[in-house]
């Protein structure tokens, strides 16, 4: 064995060539432009965020530390109803109790029934009671403010939509509470021999469409939303939803009592949306919810059923109020069996965020109740939307087994996200393209959506010029959708509105809506009050078709309770079908001169629409003051004349959220923007710092 005596040597890496280097540098370079470009894409939302963070909502309920805190303002709510034939007459408390040790001014944006009339106004504190007038908008605001700065107890309430109020409260003093008393009626709904009555006490929030508008803010404006060019005052119908977690533990929670006196004996009284409390003692419940107060965050529903063989088929009520004869009447047309044609059947479900959580999950139940329907003489399509709309089909095709399959594993896939964009939805099911041309089909459309839009005068403006000789149904989804446009859209479709309240409320209402989409029971109605030839007004002007089981209600003005009040109309396959009610046995009845009042004011709104003119702003105002009630131009305005608050005193202004309704996903929360643009100028920073990278390493390689 040979050692050497040679040192060990370990092997030195080889040195790098510049070839070597020179890749190197090109690869950084690459690197670094490829980080840049990313880093860009990712800026731009940061920037758009960033840019509306600096815009919308106003800083309430934040610390200074930036953190979401409880309203100063606690928020009573107490509901008396009392139902009388088809007319609900209701009293609603608001309390606003300041538990701050500064003046404060409560602002709250509440929904009130879509066929509200607002007729009374009465403002509370302490043991004054100060009664509220009806106004000109503009003045109403104008009185308001002055009644504000000059240290007065002021109330203040406005329609933002006909489901939507706005109610301000002006000089709240530290540790006391300013409660407003609202007197409304609403219609009673009556169909397929159920009556139901619906008290909303949230809203889901609004989509709003359109390109921003940055001109300065109007001061009356404070929600979440920006004013935009299709929705110019979003800011006015977009208040903070929050969970109800971030109130105090005894805000935002409502008392109802109602007391039913239908005339009828009833056979059941129930809801689908609360567990409830009945006594009853005779023909008149009184209904309460089970356990008394209630989270305002779902909406109140209850229905009675009249006892078998005693449904009305026809009635008739009377009012004199101020020397003026006032009519309603109702008639419910017996059934007459159907005949079914083939039907071209279009289903459109909403698949926006706003109905993340329960309310996709009813949808899509809802839809596959309604493929269920189909037969093979049928041809249907499905489309959906969100930011974007998707259908099934290019068009219509046969309900075949196949097809209807998948349909169904369409709709199993569907999943809620993005914008509500439904103005393209309603041209796609309405296109005119796939009517079909002898006329032998029935041509129908089901939109299923919880409504959360803001842009609702468009959208039937939409539907009125697209809708030819198709019927548009509507189906509500969720807790507290927005029922004013999904009843003015079937309405104005031609069609009928359904309710679905909860899971297990999907069948029942569904089985009538399908039942009734078979064929009209009565069609070109005429309604003839005696003596109306001398030109007395009687409402709506133009019946719709009547559906299965569902009534027609008329009233008039001027007409007295003698002779007879004739309706006729064509029943399926063309035979004439008339009736005579006698309106000498009309029972009394109360608050028919608001509610004819009410619809003569949607006539003049409806007259607006179709001709595509501005509505007779001045006859609306003056219909509105002389029947007290607030609409689009006028508003309810209350001042005590004692100034509470001196001038040196401070006040702070707070926009009281809703909660979020009750099976919504938590993306659907609108808090105070809280943001900062922290991210974005660490992301500028980066793209800053990638960029000089890039720069050095191409001037090195330059001159290198």
């Amino acid at each position: 064995m040979i050692i050497s005596s040679s040192p060990l040597r370990l092997c030195a890496p080889a040195p790098v060539t510049r070839r070597q280097r020179l890749r190197f540098k090109r690869f950084l370079e690459g690197v670094s432009l490829w980080l840049a470009v990313l880093l860009m894409l990712f800026v731009h939302p940061l920037y758009a965020e960033a840019n509306e963070a600096d815009n919308v909502g106003q800083l309430h309920f934040v610390d200074g530390q930036g953190q979401w805190q409880e309203p100063a303002l606690v928020l009573d709510s107490e509901f008396d109803i009392q139902v009388s034939g088809l007319i609900a007459d209701t009293r609603l408390l608001r309390s606003f109790r300041n538990t701050s040790d500064q003046w404060r001014e409560g602002i709250f944006v509440f929904p009130l029934p879509e066929k509200a009339s607002v007729y009374g106004l009465t403002m509370k504190v302490g043991e004054r009671t100060v009664e509220g007038k009806v106004q000109p908008k503009e003045t109403a605001r104008r009185t308001y403010e002055k009644a504000k700065e000059a240290g007065q107890h002021a109330a203040n309430v406005e329609q933002q939509r006909p489901n939507l109020f706005t109610a301000r409260v002006a000089n709240i003093p530290p540790g006391e509470t300013v409660s407003v008393e609202l007197k409304y009626q609403q219609p009673v709904q009556y169909q397929a021999g159920v009556f139901e009555l619906t008290v909303p006490t949230t809203l889901t929030p609004r989509f709003m469409p359109g390109a921003p508008v940055r001109n300065a803010p109007d001061q009356w404006q404070g929600g979440w939303a920006l004013p935009t060019t299709e929705v110019p005052d979003a800011g006015a119908i977009s208040p903070f939803t929050v969970n109800p977690a971030d109130v105090a533990a005894d805000s935002h929670r409502a008392l109802i009592n109602l007391v039913i006196d239908s005339g009828l004996p009833l056979e059941s009284v129930s809801s689908p949306s609360h567990r409830l409390a009945t006594r009853q003692d005779g023909q008149t419940f009184t209904v309460r919810p089970d356990g008394g107060e209630i989270l305002m965050n779902r909406d109140f529903v209850v229905r009675w059923r009249p006892v078998a063989g005693q449904e009305p088929s026809a009635a008739v009520f009377h009012q004199s109020w101020e020397g003026e004869n006032y009519l309603m009447a109702m008639l419910v047309p017996g059934e007459n069996g159907t005949m079914a044609l083939p039907r071209d059947l279009v289903f459109v479900i909403d698949t926006s965020g706003s109905m993340a959580g329960e309310s996709i999950r009813q949808a899509r139940s809802a839809l596959q109740a309604g493929l269920e329907t189909l037969t093979p003489r049928d041809r249907f399509n499905v489309i959906q939307f969100n930011s974007q709309t998707h259908s099934l089909f290019m068009q219509p095709e046969v309900a075949t087994g196949n097809n209807l399959a998948r349909a169904r594993q369409y709709v199993d896939r569907l999943r809620a996200d993005g914008g509500t964009e439904m103005a393209p939805a309603l041209s796609r099911a309405l296109e005119s393209e796939s009517q079909t041309e002898d006329g032998a089909r029935v041509r129908q459309v089901i939109f299923i959506t919880d409504g959360a839009v803001g842009n609702e005068a468009a959208l039937f403006s939409q539907i009125r010029q697209q809708l030819g000789n198709q019927r548009l149904f509507t189906v509500g989804i969720g807790t507290a959708p927005n029922r004013h446009f999904m009843r003015e859209a079937a309405r104005w479709g031609r069609g009928t509105y359904t309710a679905i309240h909860s899971p297990s409320d999907v069948d029942g209402p569904l089985q009538a809506l399908f039942s009734a989409m078979e064929s009209p029971v009565l069609t070109d109605i005429r309604v003839d009050w005696p003596g109306q030839k001398t030109g007395k007004e009687s409402f709506p002007k133009r019946p719709g078709d009547l559906f299965q089981g569902e009534p027609l209600i008329h009233v008039v003005r001027g007409v007295p309770p003698m002779g007879e009040l004739e309706v006729s109309g064509r029943l399926p396959g063309g035979k004439n079908w008339s009736r005579a009610l006698d309106l000498q046995q009309a029972a009394s009845a109360t608050g028919l001169h608001r509610h004819w009042a009410r619809e003569k004011i949607d006539s003049l709104e409806d007259e607006a629409k179709v001709t595509g003119g501005e509505p007779d702003k001045s006859g609306i105002t003056e219909l509105a003051v002389t029947h007290g009630l607030m609409s689009a131009y006028t508003s309810f305005v209350a001042v005590d004349s004692t100034t509470a608050r001196t001038s040196e005193a401070p006040m702070e202004s707070d926009n009281l959220p809703t909660l979020l309704p009750a099976g919504s996903q938590a993306g659907m929360l609108r808090y105070p923007q809280t943001a900062t643009s922290a991210p974005l100028l660490i992301a500028l920073g980066l793209v800053g710092l990638m960029f000089s990278l890039a720069i050095v390493l191409l001037q090195r390689r330059a001159f290198s």
